[in-house]
């Protein structure tokens, strides 16, 4: 039986809503890939542009009339018209790739919760946005069939805070993309340090600034690049790097072009990544396919996620993280290892098999409504 199926995208803004951007346009290319018999329709704004619908007769725009950059407006036609659409469209589920769920829908409900950061560290949200993260995070989660976890570490978050039974909530493990792969073979390393991170205070990019500057005291000749979206931290980290004296060896490019950046994977000579907080971490997979030597905090799920391909240090520890630096760049025979890791590892997580299980969430969802 062929279903119709819903994606909610009315949260994409191309290149200003981080690794969500990332999580959303390769699933649906992967469910393009894998499945040819499914009635797929999504729900687009105004700023999504091209690109993000597959070309494949089975997958159909749904344009909505709103701007999401306008986050007041774009909740209130999630919650309002986003359900007399699906409705029109007589879905038999609809998929929230992006944390929030209309409260109520005529179909069952798939959503996918990244992380439950408002909840474990408040600290790291502007007052103003906490509250809505709270409301809506909540309603979403009760009023959904089931949730998507993208990591086991998100799904002990969700359980742990929320009163839902454990079969609600499935943990279907995010992918890395297959260009990544074909890096390694061309990769031309120089001295360059990179962490591809939006530049949010729980993304630890200050504790990183410090240790390149320890770092940096002992190898002039390295320069660090902080590729990411800019995020409510980035004055900080601006003011920081210029107090530390590293105006010319730290860049802040920003989001940008994904071709831009495999050319900075291909080039790094390491990969850091410095985060206290993490639902996932996509960045540190696409540094392991890509061969590049990393590093990142030994906290979870980065830790299951990288196993023994990549060092781990303590996020809180600068010294720890200029360790890592100093054993990277110095030591040939763990660059080779680490290197030669990467890539194996990375191949236990693919956008087909995050498709295929999500697919099955799906149906699970839209079949136990009955006829």
């Amino acid at each position: 039986m062929s279903l119709r199926i819903g994606i909610n995208a009315l949260y994409l803004i191309p290149g200003a809503v981080g690794g969500t951007e990332i999580y959303l346009r390769s699933l649906v290319e992967a469910l393009a890939t894998i499945d040819p018999v499914n009635q797929y329709f999504l729900f687009t704004n105004r700023e999504t542009g091209a690109g993000l619908v597959p070309g494949q007769p089975n997958f159909h725009s749904r344009p909505q009339p709103v701007r999401a950059v306008s986050r007041p407006a774009r909740i209130r036609w999630e919650q309002t018209r986003l359900p007399v659409a699906t409705a029109r469209l007589r879905l038999d589920v609809l998929l929230n790739p992006g944390f929030t769920a209309p409260i109520w829908c005529g179909c069952p409900q798939v959503t996918v919760f990244h992380d439950l950061q408002h909840r474990r560290h408040p600290e790291y949200f502007r007052w103003f946005d906490l509250p809505f993260w709270r409301a809506l995070l909540f309603a979403s989660a009760h009023v959904s069939r089931a949730l998507i976890a993208v990591s086991e570490a998100t799904r002990a978050d969700v359980l742990a805070h929320y009163r839902l039974p454990p079969s609600k909530v499935v943990t279907v493990l995010s992918g890395v993309d297959e260009a990544f792969f074909a890096i390694a073979a061309r990769r031309r390393p120089e001295p360059l340090l990179l962490s591809v991170s939006t530049l949010h205070p729980h993304k630890n990019l200050d504790g990183l600034l410090r240790a390149f500057a320890c770092f940096h005291r002992v190898h002039p000749e390295y320069r660090l690049v902080v590729s990411g979206l800019h995020g409510f931290f980035t004055a900080d980290l601006l003011e920081l790097r210029d107090r530390l004296g590293l105006r010319d060896a730290v860049e802040f490019p920003g989001w940008i072009p994904r071709e831009d950046l495999h050319d900075l994977f291909a080039r790094a000579a390491a990969f850091f990544y410095p985060s206290r907080f993490e639902g996932f971490g996509i960045p540190v997979l696409e540094a392991l396919a890509a061969g590049v030597p990393t590093a990142c905090s030994d906290i979870e799920p980065l830790a299951s996620n990288a196993g023994g391909a990549a060092l781990r240090f303590d996020p809180g520890d600068i010294d720890s993280i200029c360790a890592a630096m100093l054993r990277l760049t110095g030591d040939a025979d763990l660059r080779a290892r680490l290197a030669d890791a990467g890539p194996r590892r990375a191949r236990a997580f693919s956008w087909r098999r995050t498709a295929s299980e999500t697919l099955e969430v799906l149906k699970s969802a839209a079949l136990a409504a009955g006829p």
